[in-house]
């Protein structure tokens, strides 16, 4: 009898147990990318309504308004990377905390701001979340990261494959990285994530520079309707 009950109690554990195990699994692949889906959704919704409500500079304009100061958590671009498909789009939100992540990108504070000199420093989930990064290796020499932020868009071109790394390796994203082979000042961007795709050890690095600008009113850039 005690055999029995003891067979029986471990059972039952290991049926609960199983049970947690694949309501993890199932909360971390599909439910967290339901969340990122509805909340990327709602960053972009934001912008563009915003973007709407707001006049676009003119050529009459003597002055041209001081940019405003990005805010912590909220979104202030959007990116494209056809690379990822003809559909990825995500928002670009301010910090890189871990709530900001579970909405979009994540702009690192103190580096760049878009289009300007220096280096424009993004961070994204690789897996969960809605996994904006998880062809992050397929990232090519030439590949095409266009963003825009309402007025403007801004034509990034990666100068290299992939680079894997070190989470404490900050240099990444100075001002002028150095492993990324730019000698100078630029306009540079970098994307980061994490590597392996299921872990967090490492990080893989990608580094652009800035290849084009246009108006938004002259209409999508040829990389996005190429």
């Amino acid at each position: 009898m005690p055999v029995r009950l003891i067979v029986r109690t471990f059972s039952e554990l290991c049926v609960t147990v199983g049970t947690v195990i694949v309501l993890f699994v199932v909360y971390v692949m599909f439910w967290t990318g339901v969340k990122a889906a509805d909340a990327s959704d709602g960053q972009i919704d934001r912008l563009q309504d915003t973007w709407a409500h707001s006049p676009l500079p003119t050529a009459t304009t003597s002055t041209p308004p001081a940019p405003e100061a990005y805010e912590p958590g909220r979104p202030f671009a959007v990116m494209y990377v056809p690379r990822f498909g003809k559909d990825w789009d995500w928002p670009v939100l301010e910090g890189t905390r871990t709530e900001t992540l579970q909405k979009g990108l994540g702009h690192y504070e103190g580096t760049a701001r878009l289009g300007e000199t220096g280096n424009f420093s993004v961070a994204g989930h690789r897996r969960t979340y809605g996994d904006p990064f998880k062809d992050f290796p397929k990232l090519r020499p030439g590949d095409a990261v266009v963003l825009t932020d309402g007025a403007t868009w801004f034509t990034y071109r990666i100068a290299g494959r992939p680079h894997r790394t070190v989470p404490s390796d900050t240099g990444v994203i100075d001002d002028v990285p150095r492993k990324a082979g730019f000698d100078g000042p630029g306009r540079y961007l970098t994307l980061t994530t994490c590597e392996p795709e299921w872990g967090s050890s490492h990080r893989l690095i990608v580094w652009a520079h800035l290849d084009a600008t246009q108006p938004v009113e002259d209409g999508k850039p040829r990389a996005l309707s190429g």
